[in-house]
């Protein structure tokens, strides 16, 4: 019975335990560069260090080009490609958009108000 008692006294369970081990997510920006390809064909490219994934750094492309789209007075980008790299702890992603003032056709469209809020909300830097 001294088995059961001793067991059950530990405070952690296995799940604490493993959001213990789990790092802070403390990203640090790095830059964006903005290059227009075409009247309403833009590229980003982004860097940054701390990123859990290639997500993070994909978000931060994504933050770029709806303030981007803001900026150049239209509502509406769509996604096209985005590739990732990592190096030593250096994440980057060169990312291409299309901007439009109409909600464009395509599953990979970002309403930029909506993703300029969303992006300011959780500390993503814009251009």
């Amino acid at each position: 019975m001294s088995a059961c008692a001793s067991a059950g006294a530990n405070p952690q369970s296995g799940a604490e335990s493993a959001q213990r081990a789990e790092p802070v997510f403390a990203p640090v920006y790095e830059g964006i560069e903005t290059r227009l390809l075409d009247d309403t064909l833009v590229n980003f490219r982004v860097a940054m260090r701390g990123a859990r994934d290639a997500d993070d750094v994909t978000n931060y492309a994504d933050c770029a080009a709806a303030q981007y789209t803001l900026i150049r007075g239209y509502g509406f980008a769509r996604h096209l490609r985005t590739n990732v790299s990592e190096r030593s702890g250096l994440w980057e992603a060169d990312a291409v958009y299309t901007v439009s003032a109409d909600l464009p056709k395509g599953t990979l469209t970002i309403d930029a108000d909506v993703a300029a809020a969303n992006c300011a909300a959780n500390g993503i830097p814009t251009v």
